[in-house]
C-alpha cells in the first residue's frame, strides 16, 4: 500500500510541477493550428497519460476513453498474474516430482501439490511451466504495448484538438477526363470553404 501512495504522491507532484513549466505564448505570425496547438499541448497530453494511464484523455476532455485504458490494462495485468500463479504452481509440483524420482527423496511435500496437477507425469508439468513461462512474458508485453498505446492515443487526440470538421466540407463525384491519364473516367473534386 506504501508504494501506491508514494506513486501516487510523485505523479500528483510532477503534474504540479509540468502544468506550469514551458507554457508557450502564441505570437503574431503564428495561423489557427499554432495557436490551438499551443494552448493544448499534445506533449502535455502524452506525458499525462505515460505518468498516469488516462490523465491524458482527461486532459483531453475524452474521459469515456478512461474504462477502455483502465479495462484494457486491468486484463492484461490480470492475465499476468494468471499465468504467474500456474507457473509457480507447475514449476513447485515439477521440482518435487523430480527430486522424488532422482534423489529418491521421501514425498513429504507431494501433499502440498494442487490437487489437479498431483496426477500429471512430470514432462507434463515442465511443458506446462514452459508454456506458463512464456504467458508471463507475453503478459508483460501486452501491459506495456497497452500503455504505450494509451500515450499515443492521448498525443494523436490533442493534435486532433483543432482539427476543423465544419459544414463548409464538400465533396463531388462527376464523370470527367483526367489529364494525366488522357482517358475518361470519373473524377473527384474535394471543396474546402465557400
Amino acid at each position: 500500500m506504501k508504494p501506491f501512495i508514494f506513486f501516487c504522491a510523485c505523479s500528483f507532484f510532477l503534474l504540479a510541477a509540468f502544468r506550469t513549466y514551458g507554457q508557450e505564448v502564441p505570437t503574431a505570425k503564428q495561423n489557427r493550428y499554432d495557436s490551438a496547438t499551443a494552448a493544448h499541448p499534445p506533449k502535455k497530453a502524452a506525458l499525462r497519460s505515460a505518468i498516469v494511464p488516462g490523465l491524458g484523455q482527461i486532459y483531453n476532455k475524452k474521459i469515456w476513453k478512461v474504462p477502455i485504458v483502465y479495462g484494457a490494462l486491468a486484463t492484461s495485468g490480470a492475465i499476468f498474474f494468471y499465468n504467474l500463479n500456474n507457473y509457480q504452481d507447475t514449476r513447485f509440483a515439477y521440482r518435487v516430482k523430480y527430486n522424488m524420482r532422482v534423489n529418491r527423496t521421501d514425498s513429504a511435500l507431494f501433499g502440498k501439490i494442487k490437487p489437479n496437477l498431483q496426477p500429471l507425469p512430470e514432462e507434463s508439468l515442465k511443458y506446462y511451466r514452459n508454456q506458463f513461462r512464456r504467458d508471463i512474458d507475453y503478459s508483460a508485453l501486452f501491459f506495456l504495448v497497452l500503455w504505450g498505446l494509451n500515450v499515443v492515443d492521448a498525443a494523436v487526440d490533442a493534435h486532433l484538438k483543432s482539427f476543423d470538421v465544419g459544414n463548409d466540407l464538400s465533396l463531388r463525384i462527376a464523370p470527367g477526363y483526367s489529364e494525366t491519364g488522357a482517358t475518361h473516367g470519373i473524377s473527384f473534386r474535394l471543396t474546402i470553404g465557400k
